[in-house]
């Protein structure tokens, strides 16, 4: 006797959406280019008069969006338009971004519109007629899914179990006969995958790969972020005992090839928690009395040889992905965290770009080459800080406080070049023993940070400009470079008319004048109370920088030449640079590599997967944190305003929230897209960017990483 799973539904018709979405499959299958209605009804079984009256209407609404094409009164004709492939991202809401290589603008799609698309699938989308808006698209066909593994909450039925995913795209609950469940108990989260995957509207077969534990501790959830934004938790045994063969002991050979700096001060500065440093630094003073500057950065090809077990998992991966309360590694830990890290008092293989610099900072030459060092102090970015602020003494504090002198001065010059000055700040969660925050703190970027930071760009630029192939020379090869395009000048236009809101002056989109002009609006901001604010809006005007083998130049630092050499521990690109460079350091140029452009696609796409990830794990202990604050009232500001509702940010605590239209009981409010605020139809009252506000804490979703708000007084 067969088991008693669902039965395959009929076509959704249930609404007029459910008709439109259905009739647009059938004319996306169609051989034939005209369909009259009464096939279409034919096609999807409307044979009820009232069925066949919702296909005729949603027919001709189709068309009226432009969507299809009314040929004559009951014909109707697919829109043909060029295929557009690319890689489709989902947000919180069900709706869906598909990002084409190239091209400058993402392409919207509703979540009704999604057609079985998922977070990560390469899909191929048609664009939809929407004159004088942002592209918006109708995904056509899944070409490829963007991960294998899922999570989700597992449910027993009578006969059957069913996953309820936590991602978007699935159709409706994943069934999973009892022998395939792991021994997966009611309301566990597991991981899961599809075994079957009908094309036609109807559930999904799948099995139990692992049994997570309880939903909701912060274990299962964590990983839970990094399974379905396409990360592997666990490294496969392959990889593990190809990390575990290595030694970190150094021969003589190695070290004949080497220059050694053991001798030479040398110091690491890294955030407090971190066990995995890529960077050090070193200092001498040279007879003539300029110095000699070391930024060493850990050698990692020397020990993940190039298409061998740990290469191809780090390329998988293709970076670290730092959630709240861990760190999921592009390298086993035996790598990152021991041989590779640069730990003080031990002797390491770096890879190094040595500068020979005044004390203001003028460099007279670089070398490039594999070294050998020997950290002599390891400093969080707090003692470093004390020491430069003058309220620590150290035996290397003379050093160090010369070299943030170099730094501001590098930094001063670029700045005046164009770079942009945008102050970063981040949320850091303190943790408690319990696993559940206590409080947050924001940290801002200090002098500290600053001295590691410029003298990093200042190699990164340096072995960009000397791979790059010298084109009046002949020389015709890909290098890979971190590129920064020009802001788009609509969404400066956008960012200015916000601005002028604050009564802050940004001028009209000049191309050669826009950094510049956007530094002046920044020193404008600082010390208001908006400044955090616009400075969030500066850096969504901005292009997204990736990783391209087009050198485009990065705007925002203002460099012609740019790459990623000094993160090898955590981003692949790094350990490709590192390869490159020493191709070139050996035989003087470099072969051209076909394969570059398609690493940069991934590695690309893996940096947007791993932010994506990294948000949602803030968001997701933000509503832990408030989980115990419900009915309470905070003091806010409105950091965003949508057609939706209002975000809030917490004063407190900087949570954020969002504040519905539905819940403003006090007034019907609309979403003026022109003046970017919230207006009430019948009082004419406006919210804005900026408004302070006061909220009650209304409902706190973990799961959903939602955070509900109420205004306390309206």
């Amino acid at each position: 006797m067969s088991k008693p799973y669902p039965r395959k539904p009929r076509l959704d018709c249930s609404s007029s959406k459910g008709y439109q979405n259905t009739i647009l499959a059938v004319f996306n299958k169609s051989s034939e280019k005209t369909l009259s209605y009464t096939h279409v009804c034919q096609l999807i079984q409307a044979n009820k008069p009232h069925e066949r009256q919702r296909v005729f209407d949603a027919l001709t609404a189709l068309a009226q969006q432009g969507r299809i094409k009314q040929e004559s009164h009951y014909d109707f004709r697919a829109i043909q338009s060029e295929k557009i492939i690319g890689q489709i991202q989902i947000n919180q809401r069900g709706n869906g971004y598909v990002i084409v290589p190239n091209v400058k603008d993402d392409i919207f799609v509703k979540r009704e519109n999604l057609n079985s698309a998922r977070q990560g699938d390469r899909v191929a989308v048609q664009l939809l007629s929407r004159p004088n808006q942002k592209p918006e698209g109708l995904v056509q066909e899944v070409l490829e899914r963007g991960q294998t593994f899922y999570t989700g909450l597992i449910r027993s039925k009578k006969d059957y179990f069913v996953v309820i995913p936590d991602v978007i795209g699935f159709l409706g609950e994943i069934i999973i006969p009892k022998e395939k469940t792991m021994g997966a108990k009611e309301g566990m989260k597991v991981v899961f995958k599809v075994t079957l995957s009908p094309k036609e509207k109807s559930n999904c077969f799948g099995e139990v790969t692992a049994v997570l534990g309880k939903a909701g501790t912060n274990d299962a959830e964590m990983i839970s972020i990094l399974i379905n934004h396409g990360f592997e938790p666990e490294f496969p045994n392959e990889v593990m005992r190809e990390a575990s063969s290595l030694s970190d002991s150094i021969s003589e050979e190695t070290l004949s090839k080497r220059k050694d700096f053991r001798s030479v001060l040398t110091f690491t500065i890294d955030p407090v928690d971190a066990k995995d440093f890529d960077d050090a630094i070193s200092f001498e003073r040279l007879e003539n009395g300029d110095l000699e500057i070391g930024v060493h950065i850990a050698d990692v090809g020397h020990y993940v040889e190039m298409d061998k077990a740990l290469d191809k998992e780090a390329l998988k991966r293709c970076n670290s992905v730092y959630l709240v309360d861990r760190v999921m590694p592009m390298l086993p830990e035996q790598l990152s965290n021991v041989i590779c890290s640069l730990r003080p008092k031990e002797d390491k293989l770096t890879f190094s770009v040595v500068f020979t610099m005044t004390t203001s900072g003028n460099i007279k030459n670089t070398w490039f080459g594999k070294t050998i060092i020997h950290s002599n102090r390891r400093y969080s970015y707090e003692e470093a800080q004390e020491i430069i602020e003058g309220l620590t003494e150290d035996p290397y504090g003379q050093e160090i406080k010369l070299l943030d002198t170099i730094a501001k001065n590098i930094r001063k010059k670029r700045l005046k070049d164009g770079a942009l000055d945008i102050q970063s700040q981040e949320l850091k969660f303190i943790i408690g023993e319990n696993g559940v925050p206590e409080h947050t703190i924001v940290k801002q970027s200090k002098d500290a940070h600053k001295l590691i930071e410029e003298f990093m760009l200042l190699a990164n630029k340096a072995v960009a400009k000397f791979l790059s192939p010298d084109i009046k020379a002949g020389e015709k090869y890909d290098v890979l470079y971190r590129v920064h395009d020009t802001p788009d000048p609509e969404k400066i236009a956008t960012l200015r008319l916000f601005c002028e809101k604050f009564g802050f002056v940004l001028p009209p989109y000049n191309e050669q004048s826009v950094s510049n002009d956007l530094n002046l609006l920044i020193q404008q901001i600082e010390g208001s109370p908006y400044s955090s604010l616009i400075q969030g809006m500066i850096v969504r005007s901005m292009a997204k920088a990736s990783y391209s083998t087009e050198n485009k130049g990065h705007f925002g630092l203002h460099f012609d030449f740019y790459t990623h050499f000094t993160s090898p521990i955590r981003r692949y690109a790094d350990l490709v640079i590192h390869r490159m460079l020493e191709e070139k350091l050996k035989n003087s140029s470099l072969r051209n590599n076909p394969a570059l452009r398609e690493v940069c696609k991934r590695i690309s796409s893996y940096e947007r997967k791993a932010i994506d990830a990294e948000r949602e794990s803030n968001k997701y202990f933000q509503t832990i944190m408030l989980l115990e604050h419900l009915g309470e009232t905070f003091s806010g500001i409105v950091s965003g305003i949508t057609e939706h509702g209002v975000f809030v940010r917490l004063t407190e605590n900087q949570c954020e929230g969002m504040v519905s239209i539905q819940s403003m009981e006090n007034d019907r409010y609309y979403f003026d897209a022109d003046k970017f605020v919230l207006v009430g139809r019948k009082t004419g009252k406006t919210l804005q960017l900026g408004d302070e506000v006061s909220v009650i804490v209304d409902e706190v979703s973990p799961k959903k990483r939602r955070i509900d708000l109420v205004f306390s007084a309206f």
